[in-house]
């Protein structure tokens, strides 16, 4: 039985990664600040048994280290990690203040580093495992107002070629997909506080991205489920894109 390793898994497509692992039988561990909405997805979970939810603040690497034991201790080995959690502040790189740039790096690409510390030893140990990073179009230059969101991005498809480069001798596998504009909870969130409804933000996009609408939560599904599979023994430092067509 397989272990899934998810860094968020509460909200948006990390939540549907976690429903379809579950239906594959797969044991997942999975994290968030947010206590109630942990405990919320285990509940109404029928495989109880299989899930593991952890608390923790991305802000800060304390914890990180207790993540990976916990998930270790419940289920002995971790077979994918899913680097999926990150934030979206809006702000161009000369109206960024110092908080703002700390945070959007701390959990967008410090959580994830200290975290690959822990389980490329694990993997290296269980000869092998896959690592599968949550990238964006923002990775080559970004929009003007997400300057270190595309910063941390691009860096975070920097780590995953340089694990798939130098850890492929250990079995492990390390691929980036490349999320595009997509109706999660925290984009509906955003755009509400922009004062654009969900339907505007649908009918916007959808006249913005070539295949004519936004991407649904489910739609990088298929492609994780992929990379967490047996089926891509041999794939490693790959670029997947499931952007509907839409580049920066």
């Amino acid at each position: 039985m397989k272990t899934v390793m998810l860094l968020g898994g509460t909200k948006g497509v990390g939540k549907e990664i976690l429903k379809a692992s579950l239906k594959k039988g797969y044991n997942v561990a999975f994290c968030s600040r947010n206590t109630e909405e942990g405990k919320e997805i285990i509940e109404s979970s029928n495989n109880k048994d299989l899930l593991y939810f952890h608390k923790i603040d991305l802000n800060s690497i304390e914890g990180i280290e207790d993540y990976y034991k916990e998930t270790i201790k419940r289920f002995k080995k971790i077979d994918a990690l899913i680097i999926y959690a990150g934030i979206t502040p809006v702000a161009s790189l000369i109206d960024t203040d110092e908080d703002t740039y700390d945070k959007v790096f701390n959990v967008n690409l410090k959580a994830p580093y200290f975290l690959l510390k822990h389980v490329l030893r694990s993997m290296i140990e269980n000869n092998g495992g896959s690592v599968v990073f949550f990238g964006s179009a923002h990775m080559d230059y970004g929009q003007e107002d997400r300057t270190a969101y595309a910063l941390t991005k691009g860096t975070l498809y920097t780590l995953s070629t340089h694990i798939a480069h130098h850890y492929a001798k250990h079995g492990i596998r390390s691929n980036y997909l490349v999320m595009g504009w997509t109706s999660t909870e925290g984009e509906l969130q955003l755009r509400k506080q922009e004062g654009i409804s969900e339907e505007q933000l649908k009918n916007d996009a959808g006249n913005i991205i070539p295949m004519g609408r936004m991407l649904t939560p489910n739609d990088p599904v298929p492609a994780v489920m992929y990379f967490i599979s047996d089926d891509s023994a041999m794939t490693t430092g790959s670029i997947i894109r499931i952007t509907g067509g839409e580049y920066i």
